[in-house]
């Protein structure tokens, strides 16, 4: 019955794409898939996020709220511990930070996102989050809306092209709906996927992005994740505190890759998945425990900053603190930025899932807002700065700086507040903040987890065609092999003349490579027949230009090789001298050309 169903389908499917080619261009078909996908990545950003809302509100009301100092040491270890089990008992396979997986299957599964992920986040990650967690919801938000994307253009037979679209259509629809900033979810695709902007491109992405921020609009109506409203201008004489910000800004980004880096370090050296749950878990309980506005995503405390209301943030300390005294205060939004990574840290380390953008911007508007609170006790000013504006631009350092995406991060606060006043402080804060960072971490938070596991992603079209290439598609095998013992005759009679090659391995007992022979090297005495038993192989065989590292170089590393060479084969061997077999340079770039016109939007 299960083969009669799939046979239907396929017949179906056959018949689809016939009336498709024949009434539907390219270009409106996937204008149509991309406004289905916004759609769904709308949909899915508003399911994780009301799933996280409902059991977060449900352990608040029915427990926090009575005792609420035992439960928040507690929860975040059950959470995880829930997570873990669903993650190794049920699923069965490693569910990831979002964004670093989806930039994984770009670089190297050819933009096919393993299908599980269309809802392994969308289980763990409310559940992480709700329990205290202490990180996002954007990433694995985004995760499964690109998995959704990625299985659709696999159903439909979509070319590698097409997938990407597909992929970085959901991505913006889902980031346009959860803070419903439409122009920031296509600069987060531009700036962190390293998507290809064209012409081409450009009006998917646009209704991607339309359709996910109409979508959430829909469900959620008018509520938006970050409240806020604009009152008090910038003034040119707050510009160098606006400066200030960016470099206190780019030394918060430093520090909080380092830290999240540095922690994950120490876990790596935990062996055991049960051993990791529990330290982890209680390390980020005894956190919560002692700073509960570390709870969850934040969001909560950086709406109440944006109004100006620090008590709600210092009546969550455990210890009574008098609100009039900026000093306890101050200490209290320090220790808030000072420790919000190491409990992003020890939850994602220690086995939960969820994000790093939530955090970010929780430190960079905690950070910001006390910047200038300082400034204000300080009186530099005969008024006070407006610490919501410098919280909103804090806010766009750290996503400059952590993500390194400072379009983004303008666009993100410009859509939020509702227009450009603040345009100039923005640009001078993100770009302080992107380029500081930038000189001491190189590459983003995402692509930092990738280091060691995949190609750096880049906007470059030619290397990212150089690292699609698959080591199956150009190797050669028909080269055939000899023995360094065998007698010149031989290998005219057993071997050259079944070869449709001009070189010959030459390999020892155990198949590792210890030279070559060509025809040219046999050429002129081929057919001098006294030499036929008195010349062996190792008499006559010799060291290639040049040897290529199997699985371990890339494409630029090969072409290199190449040019310094002036070769056309070249042999492969795996580290320990294994031999595998040939690469040939006229077969490489006829490849390398396939894969770039494969990428080529245009």
């Amino acid at each position: 019955m299960h083969a009669g169903r799939h046979e239907r389908w396929f017949r179906w499917a056959v018949k689809f794409h016939k009336w498709r080619y024949r009434h539907i261009s390219d270009e409106t078909y996937m204008a149509i898939l991309s406004i289905i996908i916004g759609i769904v990545g709308g949909l899915v950003a508003v399911t994780i996020k009301n799933l996280t809302h409902f059991i977060e509100y449900f352990l608040q009301e029915t427990f926090i709220k009575r005792i609420y100092l035992t439960w928040y040491f507690i929860f975040p270890i059950a959470g995880i511990g829930f997570t873990v089990f669903i993650v190794r008992k049920l699923i069965k396979r490693p569910v990831d930070d979002g964004i670093p997986v989806i930039l994984y299957s770009i670089m190297k599964l050819k933009s096919l996102i393993p299908g599980y992920h269309t809802f392994a986040s969308l289980v763990t990650a409310p559940i992480t989050v709700g329990f205290g967690g202490s990180v996002g919801l954007e990433g694995p938000s985004a995760l499964t809306g690109a998995a959704i994307g990625s299985r659709t253009a696999k159903l439909l037979h979509l070319h590698l092209r097409q997938r990407n679209l597909l992929i970085a259509a959901a991505t913006a629809g889902t980031f346009s709906a959860i803070f419903k900033a439409p122009v920031a979810g296509i600069m987060f695709v531009i700036e962190v996927l390293s998507f290809d902007l064209t012409m081409t491109s450009m009006v998917p992405l646009i209704l991607a992005s339309v359709s996910g921020i109409l979508t959430s609009y829909f469900f959620l109506g008018k509520n938006i994740l970050l409240h806020f409203e604009l009152k008090n201008p910038y003034t040119f004489s707050e510009i160098p505190f606006f400066i200030l910000l960016g470099l206190t800004s780019a030394t918060t980004s430093i520090y909080f890759i380092k830290v999240y880096f540095w922690i994950g370090r120490l876990f790596d050296k935990i062996n055991a998945v049960w051993k990791k749950w529990l330290s982890g878990g209680i390390l980020l309980g005894v956190l919560l425990f002692s700073l509960p506005a570390l709870y969850g995503e934040g969001y909560d405390v950086i709406n109440h900053l944006l109004e100006g209301n620090y008590h709600y943030v210092v009546n969550q300390f455990p210890i009574a603190i008098n609100h009039n005294d900026l000093h306890w205060v101050i200490l209290v939004m320090i220790l808030l930025v000072s420790f919000k990574v190491v409990g992003m840290a020890f939850t994602l380390h220690s086995g939960g899932i969820g994000g790093v953008f939530a955090p970010t911007l929780f430190t960079g508007g905690v950070s910001g807002y006390v910047l200038a609170m300082v400034i204000n006790y300080l009186g530099f000013f005969s008024y006070e700065l407006p610490t919501e504006n410098f919280a909103l631009v804090g806010m766009a350092g750290a996503i400059a700086g952590v993500v390194q995406a400072p379009l983004m991060a303008i666009f993100l606060i410009t859509e939020l507040t509702g227009g450009h006043t603040l345009m100039v402080p923005l640009m001078i804060v993100s770009t302080l903040s992107y380029l500081i960072t930038k000189r001491f971490t190189k590459y983003s938070i995402y692509t930092m987890q990738l280091i060691n596991k995949s190609p750096i992603p880049t906007h470059n079209k030619d290397y990212f065609a150089g690292i699609l290439i698959d080591w199956e598609e150009v190797l050669e095998n028909n080269f055939l092999p000899v023995t360094p013992d065998m007698k010149l005759g031989a290998m005219l009679m057993n071997t050259v003349t079944r070869s449709k090659r001009n070189i010959f391995p030459v390999l020892d007992e155990e198949h590792h490579l210890i030279g070559v022979v060509s025809m040219d090297d046999i050429r002129h005495i081929m057919f001098n027949r006294e030499l036929y038993d008195k010349l062996k192989i190792r008499d006559l065989m010799h060291r290639p230009p040049d040897y290529i590292l199997f699985k371990r170089d890339d494409f630029q590393k090969v072409m290199q090789r190449f040019q310094e060479t002036g070769a056309w084969n070249l042999p492969v061997i795996k580290e320990d001298g294994t031999y595998v077999g040939f690469l040939s340079k006229s077969k490489l770039l006829s490849v390398y050309r396939k894969k770039l016109l494969e990428i080529t939007s245009e």
